[in-house]
């Protein structure tokens, strides 16, 4: 894919500045990381053929999109071309386009191995109108012996019943901070990235689990600044530094609560958004070393506390009433 790109420009292809989660993209099932047990399923299918109608949900940058067009490569080969037809949310999925386009993609005569099968992609198929859902069902029906369907969403529940009870549904969870940092490493190596441990942990810890956000925020990093080191990482990813974090959540539980709110004040004083300073929040609670039950409380507030951020209401003084309640709880739990 590179090759072809650089070839067509008059540009030297050292120019060529491919985004790396494409240019890592893996091109065989057994290549995916993390997921073992779905990741395992599809490479039967990919060895076996006869793919049934499949829907693969999961959080966004977890190898959805990734695994289903490696399966369709490795069960179609040189009729990839003819044989998928691959829509995303970008793309218009009303009930117009399910009636023709996929519709006519369906009737189409395409002349395949025996177990294989045409393959229609729906990415994102969770943005798709109920209506266009509804005149789906039918078309999977209809066509079941030439064409098989490949639905994927972030959440499943957001699919009709009836197209869920006609697929098999392949579950996603988030990577690992050890599976991210197995592939990083690999295009460290291969890229020649300066870095220090440091810089890839913050790397990971930025990512959340999502190794699209991973591998661009490494790109970032290195473009900006050609070495990745935390402070750089912090820099591009423009997330509230978890020492800052880190050191509030500490005031809190040595009942300095004057200086939490300051170290507060700080962050929001800076511009990051109430969404952010929360999530932080409640991934540093969640690695804190602190009494289980206390954690359990904090985690708990923190999560009224998202939920109202996440309902409009995101004051300074909404964020300092969660400290408020985080105090109250170390309080109790102090008490005899």
């Amino acid at each position: 894919m590179a090759g072809v790109a650089s070839s067509s420009s008059s540009a030297p292809s050292a120019d060529y500045d491919m985004p790396w989660v494409e240019k890592y993209r893996p091109t065989k099932v057994c290549d995916i990381v993390g997921n073992e047990d779905a990741v395992s399923r599809l490479q039967v299918i990919a060895h076996e053929g006869n793919m049934p109608n499949l829907i693969l949900s999961g959080p966004p940058g977890t190898g959805k999109t990734t695994s289903i067009l490696a399966l369709a490569h490795e069960l179609l080969g040189s009729n990839y071309r003819e044989a998928v037809l691959e829509l995303n949310a970008s793309d218009d999925r009303g009930i117009d386009v399910v009636r023709n386009k996929i519709k006519m993609f369906a009737q189409k005569k395409v002349t395949l191995q025996p177990g294989r099968h045409k393959v229609v992609i729906l990415d994102e198929a969770d943005s798709m109108t109920s209506g266009a859902q509804q005149a789906l069902r039918r078309t999977m029906e209809i066509y079941s012996n030439t064409t098989r369907f490949a639905l994927a969403c972030n959440t499943s529940s957001k699919i009709i019943e009836p197209i869920q009870s006609r697929c098999a549904l392949v579950r996603f969870s988030r990577l690992s901070d050890q599976e991210i940092l197995g592939r990083l490493m690999v295009v460290v190596q291969a890229e020649k990235v300066p870095y220090v441990p440091e810089g890839l942990e913050a790397i990971i810890f930025t990512a959340d689990g999502d190794m699209r956000q991973a591998l661009n925020n490494l790109q970032a990093t290195h473009s900006g600044f050609h070495f990745v080191n935390q402070e750089n990482v912090f820099k591009v990813c423009d997330q509230p530094h978890p020492l800052h974090v880190k050191n509030m959540i500490r005031n809190v539980l040595e009942g300095k609560f004057d200086d939490a709110c300051s170290g507060l004040k700080l962050l929001y004083d800076l511009g990051y958004s109430p969404t952010d300073i929360i999530t932080t929040i409640f991934r540093i609670i969640k690695n804190y070393d602190m009494a289980e039950y206390v954690k359990l409380e904090f985690m708990k507030e923190t999560g009224f506390a998202h939920m109202r951020i996440c309902d409009g209401v995101g004051s300074y003084l909404q964020l300092c009433g969660l400290l408020a309640k985080l105090a109250t709880v170390c309080k109790t739990a102090k008490a005899p």
